[in-house]
């Protein structure tokens, strides 16, 4: 299967092209899932006196992480920390715990920048076929944004990192200054405000709930982008099929490769 379609296209090209960035266009933090469940799940088993066994509180964790996924770092971290709340603990600040997520993050995939910094290809870390369906969006003069929930500063650096900022108009996370603002959200109302779009103008590609939910209730196109991370096997990875789809894809696809011969 290159891609399985729910709604076709519409007739129209789109002028505009929404992505999110984690999942959907770089591996880079390919495995963050896990650090995060484990160090959440860490947290809610040293509350004293809770009741429920570490398979317990993992499965409310992976819950609410996936459920989650795609926005801010800092909303995971909230969660937590009601999660600790409603067990009788003391949170900290959200702040700390997103903090050292993404200390334990940084520790397990530094290499990765690393061997970037030092001139080896991008190509391992980019979800298959994305940098040439860039260009090809590019060359249709369909306008490119990037969108992630990741902080603002690290998704630009990473973004340059991966050779990809030319593509872009606009790279925009989540701010410091802001911390639960949605920078999708932000960057959708900004384009439809600005150049007056239409529902059929807009793309979004990604493989979180909230760029899908938020093309779809524009009346945008949304792509599901269900690329198995570990393998990058050319095969949607299953779980991310379903939960795309529940969020209102109108395709899947399991990466870029066959992106070109879909809209042709």
């Amino acid at each position: 299967m290159i891609h399985e379609i729910i709604r076709p296209l519409p007739d129209r090209m789109s002028r505009f092209a929404l992505f999110d960035f984690d999942g959907t266009v770089s591996l880079l933090r390919e495995g963050w899932q896990e650090i995060m469940y484990t160090y959440f799940t860490e947290i809610l088993c040293a509350i004293p006196n809770q009741t429920e066994t570490p398979e317990e509180l993992r499965a409310v964790v992976v819950d609410f992480v996936d459920r989650l996924t795609g926005k801010q770092t800092i909303f995971q971290a909230i969660q937590l920390a009601d999660e600790i709340q409603k067990r009788g603990g003391i949170p900290e600040d959200p702040g700390v715990y997103k903090a050292e997520y993404l200390r334990r993050l940084m520790e397990q995939i530094h290499h990765r920048h690393e061997a970037l910094q030092n001139g080896a290809s991008p190509e391992p870390f980019l979800v298959p076929g994305v940098k040439n369906f860039l260009e090809y969006l590019n060359s249709r003069e369909i306008t490119c944004y990037l969108a992630s929930g990741t902080d603002a500063d690290d998704v630009q650096r990473e973004v340059e990192l991966l050779g990809l900022t030319p593509y872009f108009v606009g790279v925009f996370g989540a701010e410091e200054t802001d911390r639960t603002a949605c920078s999708k959200e932000k960057v959708l109302k900004n384009l439809f405000e600005t150049h007056n779009l239409r529902g059929a103008d807009l793309l979004s590609f990604g493989d979180g709930y909230v760029e899908i939910e938020l093309t779809r209730q524009l009346d945008g196109y949304a792509v599901g982008v269900a690329t198995d991370e570990h393998n990058r096997s050319g095969k949607p990875d299953a779980w991310k099929r379903n939960r795309l789809l529940e969020a209102g894809a109108d395709t899947i696809w399991a990466d870029f490769t066959h992106g070109k011969e879909f809209f042709e």
